[in-house]
């Protein structure tokens, strides 16, 4: 069945060239439904207990122990729903595309089975592959459906990401050479640590391979312009699911494999976090840009993930609170998929109908457009973690598993971390008053209220971030058991 959920979307997007222009839209988002039904039934058939589902496992390269092995767990199952989810909200803000309708949602429907793909992935070459392809997938929906300087940013981002994944290849490799006998399965190497080579430089290959995915500072200088140029639902994607690639891998791969590096370098990650949390936030507060605001708050929220895994291997005392760190990590994964694919998608809405991202020429859209305003108040307040909504389950436990973990310098870092949310609340707040409650500007008459497949693509995005706030014991549930196992790992 996990094989059914992963290639479904490519097989679709294969006949989508049959199927008459004016139902092309609605294919894909009865493929992108279908895939959020299937994915649900799997995580109800899971349940919340640990270890692998929907295993499969076939040789695919023999000569170096490559396999097409896939499974999911309390890990990939909340990162396959998030996919499923924003793809199927893409879908639906997508139906009155008009530029190259087929083109664009055979696009969608390939980087849907990639992401799932990755998410699934046990086997390190076959997590190379989507990794790779993804790039190559976002590339042309910047190239061809962007806006503004579009060639030049779709080339900084594919050039940036692919540098990458080179990288990252180079560290796979040296887990393969470590790992006794050589196997680029996954589960193996997690069972059987690499104890040869340099563990330390493979770990620092495969830190900056996914990190520049992530992305963590500096390797961070390719996303505002990504995210400006890129069309709304590719800038969603990105956001809500790519960025997940890079710190899903430092989960599954990095942690797990590389256990006595990752405590040996973990101060470094903590500082890393920490410089992400206060330079995304402080950053985002002097933009005018509303995309390039949102795209900095997304370094500064996976900053709060690098901080949470770093306190996870520097804490040697409190195994609960590392246990917490990681839990909320994955959490806040989540939670910033669905928050920030909506922040997104609403400044499609603005510049769908004014075509500009410019705050400074916004102001009083509540009056015209209450249904925006709140669903935009909805989004800010969750993305600056006010109780009730997902980003401040995900940030408590972030910041009690740091900051409890029994260690000084995980405390003074968490504890300066929480600085970013005071700046982040500062800066949604600024743009709440200049744009949705200030005085009319000059382009406040040309936004109307969101549409029907918006509004459609929009609610569920926040209903489930305002479940999850209130009620998150069924995700927390399903992430526990694998936040045991990991750090479970890490203390052998």
């Amino acid at each position: 069945m996990l094989t059914l959920v992963i290639f479904l979307p490519v097989l679709v997007a294969a006949v989508l060239p049959a199927v008459p222009r004016r139902a092309v839209p609605w294919t894909w988002t009865a493929a992108a439904f279908a895939e959020v039904a299937l994915v649900t039934w799997m995580w109800v058939a899971h349940g919340t207990g640990g270890g692998l589902s929907y295993e499969t496992d076939v040789r695919w390269i023999p000569s170096v122990g490559a396999g097409y092995h896939v499974g999911v767990d309390g890990l990939s199952l909340p990162l396959l729903a998030l996919t499923a989810v924003l793809f199927a909200s893409c879908a639906l803000y997508s139906l009155r595309q008009t530029h190259r309708v087929r083109a664009f949602a055979m696009l969608f429907l390939f980087l849907e089975t990639v992401c799932l793909g990755l998410f699934a992935a046990l086997d390190l070459l076959l997590f190379f592959v989507f990794f790779d392809l993804s790039i190559v997938g976002m590339y042309f929906v910047i190239l061809l459906w962007g806006h503004g300087d579009r060639s030049r940013s779709a080339l900084k981002f594919f050039l940036y990401t692919f540098l990458g994944s080179l990288v990252l290849l180079l560290g796979f490799i040296g887990l393969y050479l470590g790992a006794d006998p050589h196997t680029f399965d996954m589960v193996e190497l997690i069972r059987n640590p690499p104890h040869g080579g340099p563990a330390g430089l493979t770990l620092l290959a495969v830190a900056i391979g996914l990190g520049i995915k992530t992305p963590v500072v500096p390797f961070h200088t390719w996303l505002p312009p990504a995210h400006t140029d890129a069309p709304a639902a590719g800038s969603a994607i990105l956001a809500g699911v790519m960025l997940k690639m890079g710190a899903y891998g430092l989960v599954r791969i990095a942690m797990p494999m590389l256990p006595d590096a990752w405590r040996r370098y973990a101060l470094a990650f903590l500082i890393v976090g920490l410089v992400g949390v206060l330079y995304g936030a402080l950053v985002a507060l002097a933009q005018e840009n509303i995309k390039r605001l949102i795209a900095y708050t997304s370094v500064n929220h996976m900053g709060y993930i690098v901080l949470a895994l770093g306190a996870a291997g520097y804490a040697s005392g409190d195994a609960d609170a590392r246990r917490l760190a990681v839990t909320g990590a994955v959490t806040q994964m989540v939670s910033h998929g669905l928050v920030t694919g909506a922040l997104f998608l609403l400044a499609g809405v603005l510049h769908d109908r004014a075509g500009s991202y410019d705050l400074g020429r916004f102001g009083g859209i509540a009056r015209d457009a209450p249904v925006f305003a709140w669903l935009f108040a909805v989004a800010a307040f969750a993305s600056l973690g006010l109780p009730g909504l997902s980003g401040f389950i995900a940030e408590f436990q972030i910041f009690a598993g740091t900051i409890g973990s029994g260690t000084a310098a995980a405390a003074v870092t968490g504890a300066l971390a929480v600085l970013g949310i005071l700046v982040t609340a500062a800066l949604f707040l600024r743009v709440l008053h200049r744009a949705v409650l200030g005085p009319p500007g000059e382009l406040t008459a040309r936004v109307t209220d969101v549409r029907r497949p918006e509004l459609a693509a929009l609610a569920p995005l926040l209903l489930l971030s305002l479940l999850i706030g209130v009620v998150p014991r069924g995700l927390l549930d399903t992430i526990e058991p694998v936040s045991a196992a990991v750090v479970g790992l890490l203390g052998r």
